[in-house]
Protein backbone atom coordinates (compact mmCIF):
# COMPACT_ATOMS: atom_id res chain seq x y z
CA UNK A 1 0.00 0.00 0.00
CA UNK A 2 1.26 3.22 -1.00
CA UNK A 3 1.91 5.62 1.72
CA UNK A 4 0.83 9.30 1.25
CA UNK A 5 2.99 11.99 3.41
CA UNK A 6 0.71 15.38 4.57
CA UNK A 7 1.78 18.72 4.24
CA UNK A 8 1.31 20.20 7.55
CA UNK A 9 1.37 24.38 8.58
CA UNK A 10 1.06 26.70 10.65
CA UNK A 11 -0.09 30.60 10.09
CA UNK A 12 0.88 33.14 12.23
CA UNK A 13 -2.50 35.20 12.89
CA UNK A 14 -0.30 38.17 14.22
CA UNK A 15 1.84 38.12 11.43
CA UNK A 16 -0.64 37.84 8.99
CA UNK A 17 -2.55 41.34 10.14
CA UNK A 18 0.58 42.82 10.26
CA UNK A 19 1.89 41.86 7.08
CA UNK A 20 -1.70 42.25 5.43
CA UNK A 21 -1.02 39.11 3.40
CA UNK A 22 -1.58 35.06 4.08
CA UNK A 23 2.45 34.92 3.96
CA UNK A 24 4.52 36.50 6.63
CA UNK A 25 7.99 37.36 4.74
CA UNK A 26 9.83 40.51 4.39
CA UNK A 27 12.12 41.75 1.18
CA UNK A 28 14.60 44.31 0.31
CA UNK A 29 17.10 45.00 -2.68
CA UNK A 30 20.60 45.90 -1.90
CA UNK A 31 23.23 46.37 -4.38
CA UNK A 32 20.51 45.23 -7.27
CA UNK A 33 20.06 42.01 -5.90
CA UNK A 34 16.65 40.89 -4.41
CA UNK A 35 16.60 39.78 -0.47
CA UNK A 36 13.55 37.97 0.77
CA UNK A 37 13.79 36.88 4.42
CA UNK A 38 10.94 34.17 5.11
CA UNK A 39 9.54 33.34 8.48
CA UNK A 40 8.44 29.68 8.91
CA UNK A 41 5.55 29.81 7.68
CA UNK A 42 4.30 29.65 4.07
CA UNK A 43 2.20 30.61 1.76
CA UNK A 44 -0.14 27.25 1.36
CA UNK A 45 -0.98 27.69 4.80
CA UNK A 46 -3.17 25.26 5.54
CA UNK A 47 -4.49 24.12 2.26
CA UNK A 48 -1.28 22.84 0.43
CA UNK A 49 -1.29 22.50 -3.00
CA UNK A 50 0.81 19.08 -3.12
CA UNK A 51 2.08 15.86 -1.64
CA UNK A 52 4.11 13.39 -1.71
CA UNK A 53 3.83 9.18 -2.56
CA UNK A 54 5.65 6.92 -1.86
CA UNK A 55 6.66 4.55 -4.50
CA UNK A 56 9.49 2.50 -4.24
CA UNK A 57 13.54 2.60 -2.87
CA UNK A 58 16.25 2.08 -5.05
CA UNK A 59 18.84 -0.12 -3.61
CA UNK A 60 19.15 -2.67 -0.27
CA UNK A 61 21.31 -3.65 1.87
CA UNK A 62 19.67 -6.65 3.29
CA UNK A 63 19.22 -7.91 -0.92
CA UNK A 64 20.98 -10.93 -2.15
CA UNK A 65 21.64 -9.06 -5.37
CA UNK A 66 24.94 -7.58 -5.72
CA UNK A 67 23.37 -4.81 -8.45
CA UNK A 68 21.34 -3.11 -5.66
CA UNK A 69 23.91 -3.36 -3.08
CA UNK A 70 25.44 0.34 -3.26
CA UNK A 71 28.59 1.49 -0.76
CA UNK A 72 27.93 5.56 -0.03
CA UNK A 73 25.85 6.34 -3.22
CA UNK A 74 27.02 10.00 -4.70
CA UNK A 75 24.39 10.98 -7.47
CA UNK A 76 21.86 9.70 -9.32
CA UNK A 77 20.40 10.87 -13.30
CA UNK A 78 17.10 9.71 -14.76
CA UNK A 79 17.35 9.40 -19.32
CA UNK A 80 14.69 10.64 -21.20
CA UNK A 81 13.08 7.11 -21.05
CA UNK A 82 13.12 7.44 -17.71
CA UNK A 83 15.78 4.74 -16.72
CA UNK A 84 17.52 5.63 -13.87
CA UNK A 85 21.28 6.06 -13.45
CA UNK A 86 22.70 5.66 -9.61
CA UNK A 87 26.42 6.39 -8.81
CA UNK A 88 27.36 3.88 -6.83
CA UNK A 89 30.48 5.92 -5.88
CA UNK A 90 31.90 3.45 -3.26
CA UNK A 91 32.17 0.54 -5.41
CA UNK A 92 33.22 2.65 -8.42
CA UNK A 93 30.30 2.11 -10.74
CA UNK A 94 27.51 3.29 -12.43
CA UNK A 95 24.31 1.27 -11.83
CA UNK A 96 21.38 1.65 -14.63
CA UNK A 97 17.81 0.93 -13.83
CA UNK A 98 14.54 0.81 -15.76
CA UNK A 99 11.41 3.36 -14.76
CA UNK A 100 9.93 0.86 -12.39
CA UNK A 101 13.78 -0.36 -10.60
CA UNK A 102 14.42 -3.48 -12.47
CA UNK A 103 18.41 -3.84 -12.92
CA UNK A 104 19.30 -3.14 -16.44
CA UNK A 105 23.28 -2.64 -16.69
CA UNK A 106 26.17 -1.90 -14.86
CA UNK A 107 29.01 0.48 -15.89
CA UNK A 108 32.82 0.84 -14.68
CA UNK A 109 34.89 -0.56 -12.09
CA UNK A 110 37.85 0.36 -10.14
CA UNK A 111 41.00 1.82 -11.32
CA UNK A 112 42.83 5.32 -13.70
CA UNK A 113 42.06 3.94 -17.25
CA UNK A 114 38.90 4.43 -19.65
CA UNK A 115 35.88 3.59 -17.90
CA UNK A 116 37.89 3.21 -14.50
CA UNK A 117 36.46 5.08 -11.34
CA UNK A 118 37.97 6.10 -8.35
CA UNK A 119 35.50 7.45 -5.87
CA UNK A 120 33.20 9.41 -8.60
CA UNK A 121 31.25 12.85 -6.66
CA UNK A 122 28.96 13.29 -9.47
CA UNK A 123 27.18 11.93 -12.44
CA UNK A 124 24.85 14.06 -15.09
CA UNK A 125 23.15 12.93 -18.65
CA UNK A 126 22.70 14.64 -21.42
CA UNK A 127 19.89 14.64 -24.13
CA UNK A 128 21.77 12.10 -25.75
CA UNK A 129 22.30 9.48 -23.32
CA UNK A 130 26.18 10.30 -22.59
CA UNK A 131 26.96 10.23 -19.49
CA UNK A 132 28.96 12.70 -17.60
CA UNK A 133 30.87 11.37 -14.37
CA UNK A 134 33.12 13.72 -12.22
CA UNK A 135 35.92 11.12 -11.40
CA UNK A 136 37.62 12.97 -8.34
CA UNK A 137 39.78 10.22 -7.47
CA UNK A 138 41.62 10.21 -10.91
CA UNK A 139 41.11 14.15 -11.21
CA UNK A 140 39.39 13.92 -14.73
CA UNK A 141 35.68 13.92 -15.83
CA UNK A 142 34.76 11.45 -18.24
CA UNK A 143 32.18 11.40 -21.06
CA UNK A 144 30.71 7.49 -22.06
CA UNK A 145 28.41 6.86 -24.13
CA UNK A 146 25.32 5.30 -23.69
CA UNK A 147 26.53 1.62 -23.73
CA UNK A 148 29.05 2.93 -21.61
CA UNK A 149 32.76 3.34 -23.80
CA UNK A 150 34.73 6.00 -23.52
CA UNK A 151 34.08 8.90 -25.47
CA UNK A 152 36.21 11.53 -24.26
CA UNK A 153 38.36 12.09 -21.48
CA UNK A 154 38.92 15.70 -19.73
CA UNK A 155 41.78 15.56 -17.06
CA UNK A 156 41.72 18.12 -14.67
CA UNK A 157 45.03 18.45 -13.80
CA UNK A 158 45.17 21.81 -11.80
CA UNK A 159 42.22 20.79 -9.63
CA UNK A 160 39.98 17.79 -9.11
CA UNK A 161 36.56 18.12 -10.68
CA UNK A 162 33.62 18.89 -8.19
CA UNK A 163 29.75 18.18 -8.85
CA UNK A 164 29.31 18.69 -13.00
CA UNK A 165 26.11 19.50 -14.07
CA UNK A 166 25.53 19.70 -18.38
CA UNK A 167 23.49 21.82 -20.59
CA UNK A 168 23.15 21.57 -24.32
CA UNK A 169 26.34 23.90 -24.88
CA UNK A 170 28.07 24.08 -21.85
CA UNK A 171 28.72 22.39 -18.50
CA UNK A 172 28.24 24.02 -14.86
CA UNK A 173 30.84 22.91 -12.29
CA UNK A 174 30.92 23.35 -8.08
CA UNK A 175 32.72 22.51 -5.48
CA UNK A 176 30.95 19.06 -4.61
CA UNK A 177 29.50 18.48 -0.51
CA UNK A 178 29.57 14.97 -1.11
CA UNK A 179 31.87 12.80 1.46
CA UNK A 180 34.14 12.28 -1.51
CA UNK A 181 34.66 16.13 -1.89
CA UNK A 182 36.27 16.49 1.74
CA UNK A 183 39.16 13.79 0.17
CA UNK A 184 39.52 15.90 -2.69
CA UNK A 185 39.86 19.43 -0.73
CA UNK A 186 42.95 21.55 -1.31
CA UNK A 187 45.15 21.44 1.72
CA UNK A 188 46.47 25.05 1.39
CA UNK A 189 45.49 28.40 2.48
CA UNK A 190 43.92 30.50 -0.07
CA UNK A 191 45.54 33.61 -0.80
CA UNK A 192 42.12 34.70 -2.15
CA UNK A 193 38.62 32.34 -1.67
CA UNK A 194 37.93 31.38 -5.36
CA UNK A 195 34.14 31.45 -6.66
CA UNK A 196 31.67 28.73 -6.03
CA UNK A 197 31.09 27.87 -9.20
CA UNK A 198 32.44 27.51 -12.81
CA UNK A 199 30.38 27.53 -16.12
CA UNK A 200 32.94 25.15 -18.57
CA UNK A 201 32.70 24.93 -22.43
CA UNK A 202 32.48 21.40 -23.28
CA UNK A 203 36.27 20.51 -23.41
CA UNK A 204 36.35 21.96 -19.47
CA UNK A 205 38.00 25.40 -20.50
CA UNK A 206 36.29 28.32 -17.85
CA UNK A 207 34.22 30.36 -19.44
CA UNK A 208 33.21 32.32 -16.49
CA UNK A 209 33.22 31.79 -12.53
CA UNK A 210 30.29 33.14 -9.97
CA UNK A 211 29.30 32.64 -6.43
CA UNK A 212 31.31 34.09 -3.32
CA UNK A 213 32.07 32.41 -0.89
CA UNK A 214 32.23 33.73 3.03
CA UNK A 215 35.48 34.18 4.66
CA UNK A 216 35.51 33.42 8.12
CA UNK A 217 39.31 33.68 8.27
CA UNK A 218 40.33 30.28 9.00
CA UNK A 219 41.15 27.78 6.06
CA UNK A 220 39.19 24.45 7.24
CA UNK A 221 36.39 26.43 8.51
CA UNK A 222 36.07 28.16 5.29
CA UNK A 223 36.28 24.83 3.53
CA UNK A 224 33.29 23.14 5.76
CA UNK A 225 31.08 26.48 6.01
CA UNK A 226 31.04 27.48 2.55
CA UNK A 227 29.78 24.10 1.46
CA UNK A 228 27.06 23.87 -0.69
CA UNK A 229 24.62 21.56 -3.22
CA UNK A 230 23.43 23.09 -5.92
CA UNK A 231 20.77 22.28 -9.39
CA UNK A 232 20.59 23.58 -12.76
CA UNK A 233 17.23 23.70 -14.73
CA UNK A 234 16.61 22.45 -18.36
CA UNK A 235 16.92 26.78 -18.68
CA UNK A 236 20.22 26.52 -17.23
CA UNK A 237 19.75 28.99 -14.12
CA UNK A 238 21.35 27.64 -11.01
CA UNK A 239 20.22 27.05 -7.49
CA UNK A 240 22.29 26.96 -4.57
CA UNK A 241 21.48 25.81 -0.96
CA UNK A 242 24.48 26.36 1.68
CA UNK A 243 25.00 23.77 4.26
CA UNK A 244 26.45 25.64 6.90
CA UNK A 245 24.93 29.04 6.30
CA UNK A 246 20.91 30.21 6.00
CA UNK A 247 21.73 31.20 2.52
CA UNK A 248 20.01 29.92 -0.75
CA UNK A 249 20.28 31.50 -4.16
CA UNK A 250 19.42 31.42 -7.89
CA UNK A 251 21.63 32.65 -10.63
CA UNK A 252 20.70 33.55 -14.37
CA UNK A 253 22.46 30.87 -16.91
CA UNK A 254 25.37 33.59 -16.97
CA UNK A 255 26.30 33.68 -13.61
CA UNK A 256 24.48 36.82 -12.70
CA UNK A 257 22.60 36.79 -9.01
CA UNK A 258 18.90 36.94 -8.84
CA UNK A 259 17.79 36.62 -5.48
CA UNK A 260 18.55 35.30 -2.38
CA UNK A 261 16.92 33.84 0.70
CA UNK A 262 16.98 33.06 3.92
CA UNK A 263 14.20 31.83 6.51
CA UNK A 264 14.10 31.59 10.36
CA UNK A 265 15.72 28.59 12.29
CA UNK A 266 15.60 26.98 15.62
CA UNK A 267 19.29 26.98 16.19
CA UNK A 268 22.21 29.06 15.92
CA UNK A 269 24.61 29.10 13.42
CA UNK A 270 26.69 32.17 14.04
CA UNK A 271 29.58 30.50 15.25
CA UNK A 272 31.65 26.54 14.73
CA UNK A 273 31.11 24.43 17.66
CA UNK A 274 34.39 23.40 17.52
CA UNK A 275 37.53 24.05 15.05
CA UNK A 276 39.61 21.41 12.82
CA UNK A 277 42.99 20.75 13.16
CA UNK A 278 45.03 19.08 10.16
CA UNK A 279 48.43 17.15 10.67
CA UNK A 280 50.73 15.85 8.40
CA UNK A 281 53.63 12.85 8.87
CA UNK A 282 55.29 12.26 5.58
CA UNK A 283 52.94 11.65 2.65
CA UNK A 284 49.51 11.10 5.11
CA UNK A 285 47.96 13.88 6.15
CA UNK A 286 45.25 13.65 8.59
CA UNK A 287 42.45 16.02 9.21
CA UNK A 288 39.93 16.48 11.92
CA UNK A 289 36.94 18.86 10.01
CA UNK A 290 35.59 21.58 12.24
CA UNK A 291 32.18 21.19 13.57
CA UNK A 292 29.16 23.50 12.22
CA UNK A 293 25.53 23.40 13.10
CA UNK A 294 23.88 22.03 9.82
CA UNK A 295 21.23 24.38 8.25
CA UNK A 296 20.60 22.80 4.50
CA UNK A 297 21.56 19.36 2.85
CA UNK A 298 20.55 19.45 -0.22
CA UNK A 299 18.50 21.44 -3.67
CA UNK A 300 16.53 20.60 -6.45
CA UNK A 301 13.99 22.35 -8.80
CA UNK A 302 10.73 20.88 -10.09
CA UNK A 303 9.43 21.75 -13.64
CA UNK A 304 7.38 24.23 -12.40
CA UNK A 305 10.27 26.23 -11.29
CA UNK A 306 9.54 25.49 -7.68
CA UNK A 307 12.46 25.17 -5.56
CA UNK A 308 12.98 22.39 -2.89
CA UNK A 309 15.13 22.31 -0.22
CA UNK A 310 16.35 19.83 2.23
CA UNK A 311 16.30 21.61 5.85
CA UNK A 312 17.33 20.46 9.42
CA UNK A 313 15.29 20.74 11.94
CA UNK A 314 17.40 20.50 14.32
CA UNK A 315 20.92 19.22 14.96
CA UNK A 316 21.74 15.43 14.80
CA UNK A 317 21.50 13.43 18.17
CA UNK A 318 24.68 11.50 19.43
CA UNK A 319 23.31 8.42 18.98
CA UNK A 320 22.31 9.01 15.02
CA UNK A 321 25.60 10.32 14.13
CA UNK A 322 28.21 8.53 11.59
CA UNK A 323 31.26 9.86 10.97
CA UNK A 324 32.91 9.24 7.13
CA UNK A 325 36.66 9.34 7.80
CA UNK A 326 39.02 9.83 4.82
CA UNK A 327 42.44 8.83 4.75
CA UNK A 328 45.06 10.81 1.94
CA UNK A 329 48.56 9.39 0.93
CA UNK A 330 50.56 10.67 -1.49
CA UNK A 331 53.21 8.30 -2.52
CA UNK A 332 55.00 9.41 -5.67
CA UNK A 333 53.20 12.32 -7.10
CA UNK A 334 50.44 9.92 -6.85
CA UNK A 335 47.23 10.40 -4.30
CA UNK A 336 44.94 7.91 -2.92
CA UNK A 337 41.88 8.04 -0.94
CA UNK A 338 40.50 5.61 1.27
CA UNK A 339 36.84 5.85 3.21
CA UNK A 340 35.67 4.17 5.44
CA UNK A 341 31.87 4.62 7.44
CA UNK A 342 31.64 4.14 11.72
CA UNK A 343 28.36 5.35 14.00
CA UNK A 344 25.28 4.09 14.30
CA UNK A 345 24.53 3.17 11.08
CA UNK A 346 21.43 0.83 12.10
CA UNK A 347 19.35 4.12 12.41
CA UNK A 348 17.75 5.31 9.09
CA UNK A 349 14.32 7.19 10.39
CA UNK A 350 14.62 10.59 12.25
CA UNK A 351 12.94 13.80 12.48
CA UNK A 352 15.58 16.03 12.02
CA UNK A 353 14.99 17.10 8.00
CA UNK A 354 11.77 18.74 6.73
CA UNK A 355 11.43 19.79 2.66
CA UNK A 356 10.98 23.20 2.13
CA UNK A 357 9.17 24.27 -1.37
CA UNK A 358 9.75 27.90 -2.35
CA UNK A 359 8.84 29.39 -5.49
CA UNK A 360 10.26 31.05 -8.49
CA UNK A 361 11.19 34.21 -6.41
CA UNK A 362 12.50 32.77 -3.22
CA UNK A 363 9.27 32.90 -1.11
CA UNK A 364 8.85 30.19 0.66
CA UNK A 365 5.49 28.40 -0.05
CA UNK A 366 5.20 25.27 2.92
CA UNK A 367 7.03 22.62 4.29
CA UNK A 368 6.73 18.51 4.51
CA UNK A 369 8.30 16.51 7.48
CA UNK A 370 10.58 13.81 6.48
CA UNK A 371 10.92 10.56 8.35
CA UNK A 372 14.30 9.71 6.74
CA UNK A 373 17.94 10.26 6.77
CA UNK A 374 18.14 12.29 3.36
CA UNK A 375 22.15 13.65 2.26
CA UNK A 376 20.98 15.29 -1.26
CA UNK A 377 17.63 15.23 -3.24
CA UNK A 378 17.00 14.86 -7.26
CA UNK A 379 13.90 15.75 -9.30
CA UNK A 380 13.06 14.81 -12.51
CA UNK A 381 9.66 15.95 -13.75
CA UNK A 382 7.17 14.37 -10.97
CA UNK A 383 10.20 12.09 -9.23
CA UNK A 384 11.76 13.16 -5.96
CA UNK A 385 14.61 10.96 -5.52
CA UNK A 386 15.96 11.58 -1.70
CA UNK A 387 19.44 10.07 -0.79
CA UNK A 388 20.24 8.51 2.69
CA UNK A 389 24.38 7.80 1.49
CA UNK A 390 25.47 6.43 4.92
CA UNK A 391 23.26 4.34 6.78
CA UNK A 392 20.70 2.61 3.92
CA UNK A 393 22.63 3.89 1.06
CA UNK A 394 19.87 3.79 -1.10
CA UNK A 395 17.40 6.09 -2.81
CA UNK A 396 13.95 6.66 -1.72
CA UNK A 397 11.39 7.48 -4.29
CA UNK A 398 8.61 9.73 -4.44
CA UNK A 399 5.71 10.88 -6.68
CA UNK A 400 4.95 14.30 -6.60
CA UNK A 401 1.32 14.58 -6.13
CA UNK A 402 -0.51 18.09 -6.86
Amino acid sequence: MNRIIKWTFFVGIAIFLIAGNSYPQATETKDGIRLVHNEKEGKWGKNPEVSLEYEKNIGDLESDDDNVLFYMPADIAVDEAGNVYVLDSGNHRIQKFDPQGNFLASFGRPGQGPGEFQHPQSLDIDAQGYMYVSDSGNQKIQILKPDGALEQEIKRTDEAPGIVRVLPDQMIMGQGSSVYSFGAMRLEEDAELPKLLKILDKDAAVQKEFGDQKDYKDMLINRVGNRYHFAVDKEGYIYVSFDFQNRIEKYDPDGNLLWRADRKLDYDISSPKAKGNMTRSGGNVSIRMPQMNRVSNGIAVDPKGRVWVVTNNRQIKEEEQVQASVMVSQTGGQTSRNYSVSGNTDIEETDMYRLEVYDPEGVLLGSIQLDKFVDDIYIHQDKIFLLDQMRGMQYYVYKIVE
